[in-house]
């Protein structure tokens, strides 16, 4: 079995933690839960929210629970912070439930790697601001954030 390597590799700098940052926001962005799921260690350790993930497996399952719930999701992701093989990350992503309501929900999340690539430890905290449709700032097809769209800091937020 080939070993499974995830570059950018730590220890990181300015301009790979910064790609490594964008590249977790365009997986994410996809949708695509198994695909997400594998840029994340085996035994992967995760916080988010109240819920305590420990592995790959429910890493996914959690995922497609949450895509399940959070529809038309768009995200953005902007480095904080980084050293040698962790990185602090803000974001806010924007998404309606099945009855129509929109929410932008804005967080932190602290990332721990492993010389792989791969993301062994996740820790995130997340608050959700009820919206106004009109008020959305997240308006690209679904999928990855265009180049020219405007960040986090861009936006304001």
């Amino acid at each position: 079995m080939q070993a499974e390597v995830r570059p950018p590799l730590p220890p990181f700098n300015t301009e790979t933690a910064t790609l490594k940052v964008r590249l977790a926001e365009d997986g994410w962005n996809s949708r695509d839960a198994q695909k997400v799921a594998s840029a994340y260690s085996v035994d992967t350790t995760w916080r988010n929210r109240a819920e305590f993930i420990q592995n790959r497996a429910e890493a996914q399952a959690f995922l497609e629970r949450k895509w399940n719930k959070e529809l038309d999701y768009r995200l953005i992701k902007e480095l904080w912070a980084f050293a040698d093989n962790r990185i602090a990350v803000r974001y806010a992503y924007e998404w309606h439930d099945d009855a129509g309501n929109w929410f932008r929900s804005y967080g932190n999340e602290n990332w721990e790697f492993g010389a792989d690539g791969l993301m062994t430890r996740r820790f995130a905290c997340i608050n959700d601001l009820p919206i106004k449709e009109a008020d959305r700032k997240f308006r690209w097809p679904l999928g990855r954030r265009p180049d020219d769209h405007p960040g986090l800091s861009a936006l304001g937020l």
